[in-house]
């Protein structure tokens, strides 16, 4: 099935805070409910709440400059939003003059093209990243960068779907992602049900696994990357790159490239989202710490262009120094 899709004429999502002990379906008719749902991260992943960005404007057409500012503001740091709502923006300047039902029809029809689109990039993002993976290895990925961050498929996660798909002997290890534990609830889940095997560890066992010589290859998704090839994506993905560095582990990103935002020179340009502060004191219903203490919960962390080995994307894998000059690892 799929994260996210148009059902007539409301957009149906999978509701990811309700995971792993429900699948739940969200039927959301309004710009206001997809844009708590990205806020709330019932949909969450960039690719994801770029498609579901491009489904709100359809909702939103009939005042669409309101409607791209509450999805600009939903969710600042992943730029898929600001892309898909800007690429419905240029169809709108076209249909600029018709009347609101046509309009309506030309931006769905332009969605639905982003979704699809979304779909065969991942599988091509998986086929080039598989040929990283060698039988026998083992593989760490950072917060969930699956088929439930994307439409259909994933990033990360697919181009590890792909090689186990492609009949090579592997495994993973997932990290579980704090504070919100998209690892733990989301990454394993999906593991579980395409059969891969895999370990769940904590955010601070991988230099434990990584000094034990367990871990031969680091993929992570990304949420924005800038021109330099800095990558922002869940926080501690820049830990565990450091630490892959330390000790000679390839670290790569999957991402399609969408997700370069060629306005931002380096990763000090990327806005980092902070998030309530209930969700690093709480687990759930349950208060894990002292209440009325300070708390910092940047949602997300810059990876410098350095640690990074190179990005998996449909067009190739590409070395961080050559970004710009287009080369091809």
């Amino acid at each position: 099935m799929r994260t996210i899709e148009w059902n007539k004429d409301k957009v149906r999502l999978v509701d990811q805070t309700r995971l792993p002990h429900k699948l739940v379906l969200l039927d959301l008719s309004t710009v206001d409910q997809v844009v708590a749902a990205i806020k709330e991260m019932k949909v969450r992943g960039a690719p994801a709440i770029g498609v579901a960005a491009a489904f709100a404007m359809v909702l939103g057409a009939a005042d669409l400059k309101r409607t791209a500012k509450k999805l600009l503001d939903s969710r600042p740091t992943a730029v898929n939003i600001q892309w898909a709502v800007e690429r419905m923006q240029m169809i709108a300047k076209a249909g600029r003059g018709l009347p609101l039902p046509r309009l309506k029809r030309l931006l769905l029809e332009e969605a639905l093209r982003i979704a699809e689109e979304d779909v065969k990039t991942n599988k091509k993002i998986g086929r080039n990243g598989a040929k990283l993976i060698r039988s026998g290895m083992s593989i760490l990925t950072v917060c969930n960068a699956g088929a439930l961050a994307t439409v259909d498929y994933g990033t990360a996660l697919g181009v590890i779907r792909a090689a186990h798909e492609a009949g090579k002997k592997i495994h993973v290890y997932a990290a579980e992602t704090r504070p919100r534990l998209q690892g733990a609830r989301l990454t394993a889940w999906e593991l579980k049900k395409a059969k891969i095997p895999f370990t769940l560890i904590t955010d601070n066992m991988v230099g434990y696994f990584m000094q034990k010589g367990k871990i031969d290859l680091v993929i992570t998704g990304a949420d924005r990357i800038a021109r330099n090839g800095d990558s922002a994506n869940k926080i501690g993905t820049y830990a565990a790159a450091v630490l892959a560095k330390a000790h000679g582990i390839p670290f790569y990103v999957a991402a399609p490239v969408s997700t370069f935002d060629l306005k931002a020179r380096s990763g000090k340009g990327i806005v980092i989202e902070e998030r309530r502060p209930e969700e690093v004191t709480r687990i759930g219903d349950q208060q894990v710490a002292p209440k009325g203490i300070r708390v910092a919960n940047p949602a997300f962390d810059v990876t410098p262009a350095g640690f990074i080995k190179g990005i998996i994307t449909e067009k190739g894998i590409f070395k961080t120094e050559g970004l710009l000059e287009g080369r091809e690892h």
